[in-house]
């Protein structure tokens, strides 16, 4: 574990004199790569250094314990190593967090896709509780959150929607919500007081970059409409909204919220080479799901991985069986301790996969 470390400064130092190269500074994208790098192992090498600035306190408290007479003295040192010992716990859980590999994907920006599934007007109301509880948290982390596109239920609520979600470490935050969400409650359509369960479907997905996918024009067909909803007279006299087809995958988009029917067609692309990316990203976490017990970040949307009850007052993930009794302030935003317990199951998992450990 130790020559890791070093293994490590001496990759730091390498880097420091990469990003002070004018080669270097002058491409712009591997300056940025190593920067964030940089910043990375500085923050790691930072921990170590207190790691073992800990572990030679201990080691000369434990010779003062051996060899000093003075029982006051002697006092003043058990109390030290006591002190000691839980900043050696706390150091090595830093590390081994800071040593587990961090997905390529997760600083991406994300589209968030959320569908009502089974229930009728219940489910579209429930996508839009959903909406609401993921912008609000967003708007938590300060993150910018636009809409792309969205069809409204009969009822309230969405029949579907679809967000654009930017900032820091999006993807590497949201990618567990992917799955199937279960409502319990009474509907307000409901007369004898009966719960009715419904679903709604989201997924999250990272977006791509313009060099990773590459897609021949000659394979899109485009086809142009009036928007719908909100906009007032533009809305009903122009046809800006567009629909992507991808001709050799069968991927369809469709963008109308821009006024611009240019703007709509570039999110749009943006959209059609973020669904196409999907496929490698989901190929790559399934493999690694098959190596581990869990499946937190598989983003399997088949899979039914959390559960709204309004009588009990209760979110249960199904996926690490944790159970949180505050529905009003979680369907508020307040979703980032549930987002936190799949995390740290993640964490686990990889901990296991690396076997990181420093005994």
């Amino acid at each position: 574990m130790f020559a890791q470390f070093d293994n490590l400064r001496g990759r730091y130092i390498e880097v420091g004199k990469m990003i002070s190269d004018p080669s270097i500074v002058s491409d712009m994208k591997r300056y940025k790569q190593l920067n964030k790098e940089y910043k990375e192992l500085d923050t790691i090498l930072k921990v170590y250094d207190s790691y073992q600035n800990v572990l030679a306190n201990i080691a000369n408290n434990k010779n003062i314990l051996e060899t000093e007479k003075d029982e006051e003295f002697r006092d003043l040192a058990k109390a030290d190593l006591l002190f000691l010992e839980e900043e050696k716990v706390k150091y090595e859980d830093e590390l081994k967090s800071l040593l587990v590999p961090k997905e390529e994907e997760d600083e991406r920006d994300i589209l968030l896709e959320i569908r009502a599934g089974t229930g009728g007007d219940e489910a579209s109301i429930f996508v839009g509780d959903l909406c609401r509880m993921y912008t609000r948290y967003c708007e938590l982390q300060g993150w910018q959150i636009n809409i792309v596109d969205s069809s409204e239920g009969t009822a309230g609520g969405f029949k579907e929607i679809i967000l654009e979600v930017k900032g820091d470490n999006v993807y590497g935050r949201m990618k567990f919500e992917s799955g199937v969400h279960r409502v319990q409650r009474i509907p307000e359509t409901e007369t004898k007081g009966r719960v009715h369960t419904s679903a709604a479907s989201v997924a999250v997905l990272p977006e791509a970059d313009e060099v990773e996918v590459d897609i021949n024009e000659a394979d899109i067909k485009m086809d142009v409409y009036r928007a719908q909803g909100a906009g007032g007279q533009h809305v009903n006299r122009t046809e800006s909204a567009v629909r992507l087809t991808h001709l050799p995958t069968g991927t369809v988009v469709a963008c109308q919220a821009e006024r611009s029917q240019h703007k709509n067609r570039e999110t749009a692309m943006k959209m059609l080479k973020t669904r196409i990316y999907e496929v490698a990203v989901r190929k790559h976490e399934d493999e690694i799901a098959s190596r581990r017990k869990t499946l937190v970040s598989t983003g399997d949307r088949s899979a039914k991985i959390r559960t709204y009850n309004y009588p009990q007052g209760r979110i249960t993930d199904h996926r690490i069986g944790m159970s949180i009794y505050n529905l009003d302030a979680f369907m508020n935003g307040d979703i980032g301790s549930m987002i936190d317990g799949l995390a740290m199951g993640e964490q686990t998992e990889k901990l296991k996969e690396g076997n990181i450990s420093f005994e």
